[in-house]
């Protein structure tokens, strides 16, 4: 069991009001996303744990979080059927993606952060172009799907079901 008081915890964070169900860290360490059942994002200083702003507009859960690369935007996925793009220094909504019929269950950004890849209960894995805000289905899968991640590259795309599956390609997108 893991000991609070050992000296490797850093800071705890407080200021969401229900369970957090995604996190990440910004490639230079420098900032924390996080969304959670209160239906919002929340975006934190890593340094000195100061809440920097509340991203507010899902309907639903927050149920996935990804930060571009160069740190400049955020895509969070939720239990609303939407993907959102938010700019991470003034936390201004840029696009909602409408196109999942379920929950969207993990969300990634392509290495250049042009293309979200998103993953949901309705059994697709999703290509978007932010800007335009078009999609097209990478992948139709029989059991919802979980979670997602991109290499680095962006040219391999790993996916985790509800069967247990995990899914490996080559980027189409």
């Amino acid at each position: 069991m893991w000991d609070a008081h050992d000296g490797r915890l850093r800071r705890s964070l407080a200021g969401h009001t229900d369970g957090v169900r995604a996190v990440a860290l910004s490639r230079d360490e420098r900032t924390i996303v996080s969304g959670a059942w209160d239906n919002t994002v929340k975006v934190w200083d890593a340094g000195d744990g100061r809440l920097l702003r509340s991203l507010e507009g899902h309907t639903a859960a927050v149920t996935a979080v990804a930060l571009s690369p160069d740190g400049r935007t955020i895509v969070s996925g939720s239990y609303d059927r939407t993907v959102k793009v938010w700019d991470a220094h003034d936390g201004r909504l840029r696009r909602s993606l409408e196109g999942h019929t379920a929950a969207v269950r993990a969300v990634a950004l392509s290495a250049d952060g042009r293309t979200i890849v998103s993953g949901s209960e309705d059994r697709t894995i999703r290509a978007w172009d932010w800007e335009s805000g078009e999609s097209r289905v990478l992948f139709w899968s029989d059991a919802a799907i979980l979670s997602l991640a991109l290499s680095g590259d962006g040219q391999l795309l790993a996916c985790g079901d509800v069967s247990g599956r995990v899914w490996i390609f080559d980027v189409v997108a």
